[in-house]
């Protein structure tokens, strides 16, 4: 029996982001669940489960991504743990974020290297 998107996101969701990622759905059950279940279903039941990229590379996707939308802090906390949780080191995880400066400019990366720095310095990285 084929799983349902629900299923499929919240398997793609845990193994990304882990117990954040169900955080973000659990606080969205009092003011807006059909979110959390359009982010659960859409974005990691159908965009998450497809064959062509790998977790990782989806990860560099959405972290040069949110980057570049700026004012995703909160948002880059959860994929940044999202990446070091699919096995991109820290430094690579800075090295996109570098990579994005002639596109997105100063601001946005200097964002996006402090919100690294403070998930770094949760889980005791030294990069």
């Amino acid at each position: 029996m084929e799983k349902s998107r629900y299923a499929k996101g919240l398997e793609n969701l845990s193994a990304v982001d882990g117990s954040r990622g169900e955080s973000v759905i659990r606080s969205l059950d009092d003011i807006s669940p059909e979110l959390g279940k359009y982010i659960v279903e859409f974005a990691f039941g159908d965009i998450y489960s497809g064959r062509e990229l790998s977790l990782k590379e989806r990860e560099i996707v959405t972290l040069a991504s949110l980057l570049t939308l700026g004012g995703c802090e909160p948002q880059l906390e959860v994929h940044i743990n999202g990446a070091l949780n699919t096995g991109i080191p820290p430094e690579k995880i800075i090295a996109i974020f570098l990579q994005c400066i002639p596109y997105a400019g100063f601001p946005r990366v200097l964002n996006a290297v402090f919100t690294a720095k403070k998930i770094f310095a949760e889980k005791n990285i030294v990069v």
